[in-house]
């Protein structure tokens, strides 16, 4: 027996919406910027149903799910968004059904949008050496913010980690001695990541000398800080990068863009698959194996590059 959901009146909509965000984030375990996504998803889809007519959530069904959508995509929405907003739809109407706020779930038939998947841009070997080490010259004047740039640019190659997780590692999370990095992924799930000589020698000098004179005594505990002694943000470190490749005159590249790199890096000297799945944090193996397909492309531009009858 379900329980009869309002959607018409604020309120209703507001505590519904509530009580889902805290399924999304508690009990699914999906990140705070998903959470908001779906949310946002959701308050759509219920604002388009309560101006067609709906004023419980029985009242949406199929027909009205996929008008929902057919109107994203006249609006020029891009497939990701579609996609996304898809996957959001069925979550909600799933969990609904599950709690008994709905009899059917609608959703259960509802097409999933294709998104294409570019292959991410690399740089080669010798243009991610190029940008750090500009990047380890710059940091030679000893002013902290550089040399604090060249350690971060040295780990986020070197460990392959998302920008975020860079930025929420603490001081606690890193071992020196042995050469790893502790980090906070997607789904709250912690994995400890490997990195090198190079990203040591460079973590040292930030620690030892530079990070000291960026600490305050409110600073947090944060593996990095900015200018002002607060925790870096995502923002400082994506123009960080941006400016280092522009130094180097390199191919522009964001931070998400050196987590392609090293991933491809990594299965061109001889890792495995699950290795760097691993590494990276994916969930899914399905995700890595995108890092097969630019080897691949590598592969082929060489063949017909050296090969007398490619």
């Amino acid at each position: 027996m379900t329980t009869t959901e309002l959607i018409e009146k604020a309120p209703c909509r507001a505590a519904l919406l509530d009580a889902f965000s805290s399924y999304v984030s508690a009990q699914r375990g999906l990140s705070s910027h998903t959470d908001r996504a779906y949310r946002s998803d959701i308050e759509a889809l219920l604002g388009f149903s309560v101006r067609h007519g709906a004023t419980t959530l029985d009242d949406i069904d199929l027909r009205m799910l996929r008008a929902w959508l057919a109107a994203q995509a006249a609006a020029k929405r891009s497939r990701a968004t579609l996609a996304r907003r898809g996957a959001a739809a069925r979550t909600f109407l799933a969990w609904a059904a599950r709690t008994d706020r709905i009899a059917v779930d609608p959703s259960l038939r509802l097409a999933t949008a294709r998104v294409s998947a570019p292959l991410p841009t690399v740089l080669r070997t010798s243009a991610v050496t190029a940008v750090i080490e500009a990047a380890r010259e710059r940091a030679a004047d000893g002013e902290a913010a550089h040399v604090r740039d060249w350690a971060m640019l040295e780990l986020l190659y070197a460990t392959g980690v998302r920008v975020g997780e860079l930025c929420s590692a603490d001081l606690r999370d890193v071992d020196l001695a042995e050469r790893t990095l502790r980090v906070l992924g997607k789904g709250s799930k912690e994995r400890v990541v490997p990195f090198g000589v190079p990203a040591r020698a460079a973590l040292v000098a930030w620690l030892d000398g530079a990070r000291p004179a960026l600490a305050r005594p409110d600073s947090p505990d944060a593996l990095f800080l900015g200018l002002r002694g607060g925790r870096i943000d995502p923002r400082q470190v994506r123009e960080v990068v941006h400016s280092a490749t522009a130094a180097a005159d390199v191919e522009d590249l964001a931070p998400h863009g050196l987590r392609h790199t090293a991933a491809t890096h990594l299965l061109e000297g001889g890792s495995d698959l699950r290795s760097v799945q691993e590494i990276l944090g994916h969930a899914s193996l399905a995700t890595t194996q995108r890092y097969t397909h630019i080897s691949a492309e590598r592969l082929r531009s060489a063949y017909a590059l050296a090969h007398p009858r490619a």
